[in-house]
């Protein structure tokens, strides 16, 4: 990114939680009360609510808040693609879960023709703040986890190198947009961590960002739908495969493990950059800034401050939004705590 940042910039994953209007305003267009223009407006109102409440905690580089994105991370994408049939949920009545989500099997090979919506996002929220903007994607391997083979494809990784393409073209229509920074969400590499699991990956998404021009982060987490995880929390098998990706950047939650693992960043003595989850987002136990900052000395201990990125573990579409204002506050003060122990100032 060209905007000179401080030391220990803080920033963000990508979502945002929405306000209780957004949903009462769902559900209307969904009765069929609202014309498009009618949800345009409210997005835009949405995405204006992201942004002030992320400049107004005082956050470095921000998001759009994903606040377009209708329904639970990658849901909102399918709407975009061809050759998909939708499949009825599994499950219907009870607790909230996986099986509950949206689901598609592949009828023809999986197009994109008017793209995934990331240019328009972009382009709206560069002219609502002058603060440093990353436009977050779903992976391509992710993605493919709610698509069915069918007969086009033979497994899902199979479909992924379709969406890899897919979404290779549009990182590079973000560039051209002038975005600077790109981060690809791949939580599903850390579920499907086996034998082999972890070279593919790097192979699949070095596809996805070839010849994209930008600082790149990799998120990698266990799930956060309805804030719950649905892996062994655990990075160890992805290392030491996962640096050989060409991303700038990985972003790891840690904070909602009590900080387990950072030792894998100094065993394996990365290059890379490190956005370090240190604000839980599965938990309304709202961390004070000194919370914040003892986490952030832990994550010193392994890493140079110049290589850190201080973030939520990850979105916070899942939180309630007063929660949400008041982690983002925390993680601000209690980074500025730690930057003025460094800098003295």
């Amino acid at each position: 990114m060209t905007t000179n940042l401080p030391l220990l910039p803080t920033s963000v994953i990508g979502s945002y939680a929405w306000p209780a209007w957004l949903h009462t305003a769902l559900a209307a267009a969904q009765r069929g009360e609202y014309g498009p223009e009618d949800m345009l407006e409210t997005q835009n109102d949405a995405v204006d609510l992201a942004l002030r409440d992320q400049d107004d905690a005082g956050v470095d580089i921000i998001t759009d808040g994903e606040m377009r994105r209708v329904g639970f991370f990658t849901a909102e994408f399918y709407g975009h693609m061809t050759g998909l049939i939708e499949l009825p949920p599994r499950r219907k009545v009870g607790v909230v879960g996986h099986d509950q989500r949206e689901g598609y099997e592949a009828s023809a090979p999986v197009e994109a023709p008017a793209g995934l919506g990331l240019v328009q996002e972009f382009e709206y929220a560069r002219t609502r703040t002058a603060t440093p903007l990353k436009v977050p994607c779903p992976g391509p391997f992710t993605l493919a986890g709610r698509i069915r083979p069918g007969s086009v494809y033979t497994d899902r990784i199979d479909v992924a190198y379709a969406l890899a393409e897919i979404i290779n073209r549009e990182l590079k229509a973000l560039v051209q947009a002038g975005v600077t920074f790109i981060q690809l969400d791949e939580p599903s590499y850390a579920v499907h961590s086996g034998a082999g699991a972890p070279e593919e990956f790097v192979k699949l998404f070095n596809t996805a960002v070839d010849g994209v021009n930008a600082k790149i982060g990799l998120h990698l987490c266990f799930g956060n739908f309805v804030g719950r995880p649905v892996a062994k929390r655990t990075y160890r098998p992805l290392f030491p495969y996962i640096l050989d990706v060409r991303a700038d950047q990985l972003a790891l939650e840690f904070a909602n493990r009590e900080m387990a693992e950072l030792d894998l960043w100094s065993e394996f003595a990365s290059e890379k950059e490190l956005a370090a989850g240190v604000v839980d987002v599965k938990n309304y136990y709202v961390e004070t800034p000194a919370d914040v900052a003892e986490r952030i000395r832990r994550v010193l201990e392994v890493a140079p401050a110049e290589k850190v990125t201080l973030t939520p573990d990850c979105g916070f579409s899942q939180t309630a939004r007063w929660a949400s204002r008041a982690k983002l506050k925390a993680l601000v003060d209690g980074t500025k705590i730690v930057r003025a122990e460094l800098t003295g100032t």
